[in-house]
């Protein structure tokens, strides 16, 4: 099958379907950049959250993977998805060293998990990412919607600086959707990539928001990549559309390997599998966006 190509199916995919759909597109399973362990008291509040978006998001948003974190890995690892995340973030000062210590133990437990980090603007923020990427950190998270900081916060020049001189990339929800914050959108982004030229962003839910300009940023900055977290999903497309005339772009994209599969798992409102269905559907290059691009930017093997 060439490379990309949709193989033909009748059915809505399912998650047993998995497996065998990386057979066909001839690669061993997935790399997923987006997904969530988090400690047991602050799933709990996320939770919660979502218990009310009715009222935060004007939807409905009921977790379809609501499991503890053995059934989780158990199922992330049946669909064969071959390395994963923790992302973690932190919404105030004093949150976030701790969340690393958590989330890089839970990494040491968990093989397939690539260690992940977090940061927040504040003074100890230097020391605590120089230790995290001395513990093996591979990737880091940060929201600027619920964190609700300035990424060009000069608490935070070290930080960008240490990331990029170490090569790991960090995964920054900020776009505006699903909610607007102070500092989401393509400017305070965007100067922190001028400023600092060899960061590896990854711009999570296609850049949800800001389509157009996040797609461009990862058409013209060297180490920037869009995530695929919910975006063109049926729940998405409701919030917030993907614009039609940027898939071709998407596309194009997508098989010069700038675009990385992520799912948001477990805290979305569909099974796995429509993230997947949904890629497929649009005509993206599957091989690269779940399994080749990802590989690349983490060094996964191959073979």
């Amino acid at each position: 099958m060439p490379s990309g190509q949709s193989p033909p199916r009748d059915d809505m995919l399912t998650d047993a379907d998995l497996p065998g759909l990386w057979r066909e597109l001839g690669i061993p399973g997935a790399i997923d950049v987006h997904t969530h362990f988090l400690p047991a008291p602050v799933m709990r509040a996320v939770w919660s959250y979502f218990d009310e978006a009715e009222a935060n998001y004007g939807v409905a948003w009921p977790i379809t993977y609501r499991w503890q974190d053995d059934e989780r890995l158990a199922h992330l690892r049946a669909m064969r998805i071959l390395r994963f995340t923790a992302l973690v973030y932190a919404h105030k000062s004093g949150m976030a060293a701790w969340l690393n210590d958590w989330a890089l133990e839970f990494a040491a437990d968990v093989p397939d998990c690539l260690p992940t980090a977090t940061f927040y603007p504040e003074f100890e923020a230097r020391d605590y990412v120089a230790s995290a990427l001395q513990r093996g950190a591979r990737v880091f998270k940060v929201h600027l919607q619920v964190g609700d900081f300035d990424p060009r916060d000069r608490l935070l020049d070290p930080v960008w600086g240490q990331l990029a001189d170490a090569a790991v990339p960090v995964v920054v929800h900020c776009g505006s959707a699903p909610l607007p914050g102070r500092f989401t959108g393509p400017g305070p982004i965007g100067e922190v990539a001028r400023r600092v030229p060899d960061l590896r962003l990854i711009v999570a839910h296609l850049g949800a928001g800001e389509f157009a300009e996040f797609l461009e940023l990862t058409e013209t900055r060297p180490h920037t990549w869009l995530d695929t977290t919910m975006g063109l999903t049926g729940f998405m497309q409701g919030l917030r559309p993907f614009p039609e005339q940027l898939l071709p772009r998407l596309r194009a994209a997508s098989s010069e390997g700038r675009v990385l599969f992520g799912s948001d798992y477990p805290n979305i409102p569909y099974a796995y599998a429509h993230q997947v269905e949904v890629l497929l559907d649009h005509g993206v290059d599957m091989p690269e966006v779940l399994w080749h691009a990802p590989a690349r930017l983490f060094s996964v093997a191959t073979d």
